[in-house]
This record gives C-alpha cells, structure tokens and sequence, in this order.
C-alpha cells in the first residue's frame, strides 16, 4: 500500500518565513477558507475531492459543525480584496508544468496574518487522488494555523493572575484568556471558570497532577478513571450528587507532540450527574519529569444556546501555552514549519 510521507508535525520547528512584506491587514474570520479554482475543476471530481476534504466535522463535539467556512473564486476573479484573504488554497492543475502532484505553503503573500496554500498538479486524476489521500492533513495544517493564530493573542494578552497561580501550585506556566476570572483550588487542582458570569454558559480551564508511574498512566481506561476522580472531588454543583463524569463512548484518545514533548490529547463529552448539562472537553496530557508526574491541563465548555466549534477551538489553543518545569531552558518557535508533499515521498510497504 502506498503511503505519503508527510512533512507535518506539532512539534515546534523553523518558521518559514511569507515571500511578501505587507503590511496590509488580512481579512475574513478565523476558520474562513478561500479556495481559487476555476468552475472546470471545482465541479468536477477533483474539486468535489477537495471540498469534501474541506466539508468536514470540528471532532468530538455534541452536535455536527463544520470545520471551515467554505469560498471560492475563479483565477480570473482572485484579486483586490480576495488576495487579503487569511487562508488561501490556490489549485493548479497544469500537464506541461507538473510531473507530479504537491502541497506547499507561505505567509503574509499578500497580507498578514495569511497562509497561502497551494496544490500543483498534473493532471484532474492525479489531484483528486492526491487531495483524498491526504485530506486529514490539509484539515490539520488549516486547523493548526488557526490554532498558532490564537497561541500568538495569548503570548501577547493573558491571564496574569491564573498565570501565576498555576506557577505557584504546579511550576508550570500556562496562558489563558484574561476574561476568566473565577478560580477554585484543590489539592494538586486549579479551575479556572467565567462561572461569575451571569450569561447561561461557562467557560473552564482546570489544571491537575498525579504520580506517574508507567507508561500505563496513559492508557484510555486510566484517563478516563483519572479525570472522573478529579472531577468528582472538586467540581460540585448545588447538590452533592451532581458532578461532573465523562461520558466513556465519546472519547478519542490521540498523540501529540509540542516543543519536543509527548502529548497525549483526549476529547471528549461531559455531562453532569443528575442534571442535563454537559459539553464538549479537550485535554493535554505530560509528563513532567522533575517532579515524576503527570500535568493535565483540559479546557471544557458549556454552551446550550450556541454553536460550540470555534469557541473549543480558541480555547484548546491555551493548552499549547504549557511550558513544563524542564523548559524554562528551551526557548523554542511555537510555530509551524514548512510543509511539502508530494509524490516522490513515498514507499511501499
């Protein structure tokens, strides 16, 4: 079976820097796609492939929403403003230029903040399978991006008191947004909520650590056991059988890496015992290994009245503000690398 070699990572690597120096301003909102392709392409398998590849779900969440606003323009309509878009994928489909298919990317072409993406291919045929072999990707890197957009607000304007509070409990340093201002202590355990908000939803972070003492501390069964005693210990409601369970089947446990570090990233659903509410959660979980223990950091959401997918995302981009006790020597880019597929990068197996 073939498989792709792909150059794409979350590990932290070499910024590549945009070929423009603008100073013009991007526009549209976060998760917006603009696709340049002309009607031919669009309509015809190929370009259903990529917008298939687009038109996907944000994971885990307790209703279906879309990842990406979707637009398109043809070639010939892709100037003025549609150039200051803040993601672009430009297709292009050319015989006497390819050989071979490719994805590749640069920043700020024509306005900052932007990626601009573009796909070459030989040949309908060829861009359609290759844009269907490699679809997650594109969905991870236009993700990421976005995600990197957001870590970049929180460098720059966050939550200095719950910075400081989670320094002192866990020597960790974590940014999240200023406007979560509530916070309870437990022990080895910090929330951090909007919950003095009047409004009908709650926006949480919460910190935790326990021994680690295998690589069996990472199994899904030990997770969920982990993050159902925590959460019963020290989120309550009103009464004292009312807390906070993870709802087992909705869980996906994957692997992640960020500035050098094993992550292990859970999603998931949430719901209180004995009430209707629940939500969406996502959480990071590290091995600190100065103190020989495990650092969850989580961020969960309750949000009835409103769609949920790129307020999780916004808050999911905090968790990758987690600098561990052993990197305070490590100063390393947060951002992405390039990225370059293509069909010579594969093999056999």
């Amino acid at each position: 079976m073939m498989k792709r070699i792909l150059l794409f990572t979350l590990t932290a690597i070499t910024l590549l820097t945009g070929c423009g120096n603008t100073s013009k301003h991007s526009i549209g909102n976060p998760y917006e796609v603009l696709v340049v392709c002309d009607d031919n392409i669009w309509e015809a398998p190929a370009g259903r492939a990529l917008l298939y590849a687009l038109d996907t779900d944000v994971p885990c969440l307790p209703q279906s929403e879309r990842s990406f606003r979707i637009s398109r323009v043809t070639k010939s309509h892709f100037k003025g403003s549609s150039k200051a878009f803040r993601n672009i994928i430009f297709v292009d489909i050319n015989g006497d230029r390819y050989t071979q298919s490719s994805f590749k990317f640069t920043r700020d072409v024509f306005a900052k903040p932007q990626v601009y993406m573009g796909i070459q291919s030989p040949s309908m045929e060829d861009f359609e399978k290759f844009v269907t072999e490699n679809s997650q990707v594109i969905v991870d890197f236009l993700t990421r991006v976005e995600m990197e957009r957001q870590i970049n607000i929180l460098e720059e304007s966050y939550n200095e008191k719950a910075f400081n509070i989670v320094k002192e409990m866990f020597g960790c340093e974590l940014k999240i947004p200023v406007y979560l201002n509530g916070n309870m202590k437990g022990k080895d355990f910090v929330w951090f909520s909007d919950f003095n908000d009047p409004k009908a939803e709650i926006q949480s972070f919460m910190v935790y650590s326990y021994p680690y003492t295998s690589a069996d501390n990472f199994s899904r069964e030990n997770y969920i056991h982990m993050r159902d005693s925590v959460m019963k210990m020290n989120i309550r409601a009103k009464r004292m059988d009312q807390y906070i369970k993870t709802v087992d089947w909705s869980v996906v446990i994957t692997e992640g890496s960020y500035r050098d570090r094993y992550i292990q990233v859970a999603r998931g659903l949430w719901e209180m015992e004995n009430d209707i509410m629940g939500g969406p959660f996502v959480s990071h979980s590290v091995v600190d290994e100065i103190n020989n223990r495990v650092i969850v950091v989580e961020a969960f959401l309750y949000a009835p009245h409103r769609k949920k997918g790129s307020l999780m995302r916004k808050l999911e981009a905090a968790l990758f503000t987690l600098r561990m006790p052993a990197d305070e020597l490590i100063e390393q880019s947060s951002h992405l690398g390039e990225i370059v597929i293509d069909g010579s990068m594969s093999d056999t197996e």
